[in-house]
């Protein structure tokens, strides 16, 4: 699942790296989440998340709403939202204004396409320690190619283990995982959207094929 609401988010801001925090609403969407998920009575073995606070606290609403704190939990800057680069912290109505649509969309939706790089990396503690350089912007193709592997070697094996997992990203992480697991096209991935705190369930096969698929809302 998506995060709940971050102020970013209600403000019509790029992110991407940057550490903002949940609205009232994106608390009461996790909330809301957590309640939907206990109905379904599933129970997790591992839940996996970003260096990402808006994520880490909606994660950590859920697993109080589902009774579930005790569960291991992994956190990976795989899992960060793409690095917007240059757009990062402006607002998008006004970069559509100052660009067009065309480009505006072409920015955000497309998978190939990389947005204008910061002139300068930053540098962070939480990544530096695992030798990791913060992108100067992403395209969603390089944001998957660094998922994939951790999907691979930290939750796949988990699933074929008969071992639930929970996850909870961002909203061009989720796409890029979804366009991998469900063969989505460079042309149909623009259309693919993940609404914040919304859990969606995958059910899947011995050989990690998808049987079962369902956005979890009421």
């Amino acid at each position: 699942m998506r995060h709940g609401e971050s102020q970013a988010n209600r403000d019509n801001i790029f992110t991407g790296w940057s550490d903002v925090a949940l609205t009232q609403k994106g608390v009461a969407q996790a909330h809301a989440a957590g309640k939907i998920i206990k109905a379904a009575n599933i129970q997790f073995d591992d839940v996996h998340t970003s260096f990402l606070k808006r994520a880490i606290i909606t994660t950590n609403i859920v697993l109080d709403e589902v009774g579930q704190n005790d569960i291991a939990e992994h956190k990976s800057w795989r899992l960060n939202e793409r690095h917007y680069g240059g757009l990062r912290g402006q607002n998008k109505l006004a970069v559509k204004q100052r660009v067009g649509e065309k480009q505006l969309k072409i920015w955000r939706r497309s998978f190939t396409v990389v947005p204008p790089k910061l002139t300068k990396r930053d540098e962070d503690p939480r990544y530096d320690r695992y030798g990791v350089k913060i992108p100067l912007a992403e395209s969603l193709e390089m944001t998957m190619q660094r998922l994939i592997p951790y999907w691979v070697d930290q939750i796949a094996p988990k699933l074929l283990a008969g071992k639930n997992q929970l996850v909870v990203a961002h909203g061009s992480t989720l796409r890029a995982l979804i366009k991998f697991l469900e063969n989505v096209s460079d042309e149909d991935i623009p259309n693919v959207e993940v609404p914040n705190g919304k859990p969606i369930r995958y059910d899947f096969d011995k050989r990690l094929n998808i049987v079962a698929k369902q956005l979890m809302a009421k």
